[in-house]
């Protein structure tokens, strides 16, 4: 399909706000890129940038090696599915797949086969003489990127397709998604706000907050490796746990806490000995058992999983709160006290907030 290069990409707008800063990605043939932020961490407008419909304000855009930068979005060879889908209701489906390539003028037999092979792909062979309003939300979306996937074009673009379904729609669009990627072996870069698509869909995610952005890679490094302290808490759910700690020793030291550490990550802390850090724990990561009394405010039972929010020790201060992911049924009512040990520990410096790793 298409490779995509970003250098030093920025975007400035007319009243001097600035919304993207020095954006760099290199996107490989057939790769599946998502950004994710939340609202306003310029993932769209950098979106729309490569897609043509904002102009670049610094840098450069390379489409497989050739400069693209001022060319017009017409010219790109891009195919964008919006979240609000885009369809015009006075066309059948089939008009609506069709309707880019008849603009072009394509041949009406060639226009035909593909319209019939996208439909086929996204089953909607049956839903062809329909129009947009006699379908669901769902459907409507897969007539959107049928609509690009007749096109055949170098880059699919997806904006939060998936923000107006409900939860049920959104989880089996999203397999859909995964499954036509798959089939196309396609270069797509998926813009959402939403952790869960971020990590069952893309190759790599770029993770962006406040047009900067924080961190590149799978979704295993995001989650297992963070790079700071706004990736930590935006990766996973429920969020990561944070505290503000002492190294002192063999241990960590805060409010109603103290960690043991090993020897390793003695190691990895030894610049910060007697200085605050901020250590952080996904709930996931905390077990049964252990010398860490936390008391219990709430119980959540989710069937296979149960998460249990409460305080480090009797401590009510919000540095002290703690929610815990325990595998299986769990009937800890509020009151009741659970020891617990944290299984793996992330460490962050609290002032430049980016992980300590120990590495020289």
């Amino acid at each position: 399909m298409a490779t995509l290069s970003l250098q030093h990409i920025d975007k400035i707008y007319d009243n001097k706000v600035q919304a993207v800063f020095d954006f760099n990605l290199d996107v490989k043939d057939g790769e599946l890129i998502v950004l994710v932020g939340p609202s306003g961490c310029g993932k769209s407008t950098t979106l729309r940038m490569i897609a043509g419909l904002e102009d670049i304000s610094a840098g450069k855009l390379f489409l497989d090696g050739k400069d693209i930068t001022q060319t017009p979005a017409k010219d790109r060879d891009m195919a964008m599915v919006f979240q609000n889908y885009a369809l015009y209701g006075h066309m059948t489906i089939y008009e609506n797949m069709a309707f880019s390539l008849t603009l072009r003028k394509e041949n009406p037999n060639v226009i035909h086969k593909k319209v019939l092979a996208a439909a086929e792909i996204l089953g909607l062979t049956e839903q062809l003489n329909k129009k947009p309003g006699q379908l669901s939300g769902g459907q409507r979306q897969r007539v959107a990127m049928g609509r690009s996937i007749v096109r055949n074009p170098k880059v699919f673009l997806f904006d939060e397709p998936l923000s107006n379904l409900d939860a049920k729609l959104r989880g089996a669009t999203r397999r859909e998604i995964l499954l036509l990627h798959k089939r196309l072996n396609a270069t797509m870069l998926y813009v959402t706000h939403d952790q869960t698509e971020a990590l069952t869909l893309a190759d790599r995610i770029v993770c962006m907050s406040m047009g900067y952005v924080q961190q590149v890679g799978t979704p295993l490094e995001l989650y297992d490796t963070p790079a700071n302290l706004f990736v930590a808490s935006f990766i996973g759910l429920p969020p990561m746990n944070f505290f503000k700690v002492h190294v002192q020793g063999n241990e960590l030291v805060g409010t109603n806490l103290n960690v043991p550490i090993t020897p390793e990550e003695q190691a990895i802390l030894s610049d910060y000995s007697g200085k605050e850090i901020v250590l952080g724990v996904r709930p996931e990561d905390i077990v049964e058992g252990g010398t860490i009394p936390v008391k219990v405010f709430s119980n959540e039972n989710l069937g296979m999983n149960t998460l249990v929010h409460g305080h480090l020790g009797n401590s009510k201060e919000v540095e002290a709160k703690i929610t815990c992911k325990f595998r299986g049924w769990s009937d800890y009512k509020p009151g009741d006290f659970v020891n617990v040990s944290f299984v793996k520990k992330h460490f962050f410096d609290p002032e430049t907030t980016n992980a300590i790793r120990g590495e020289k």
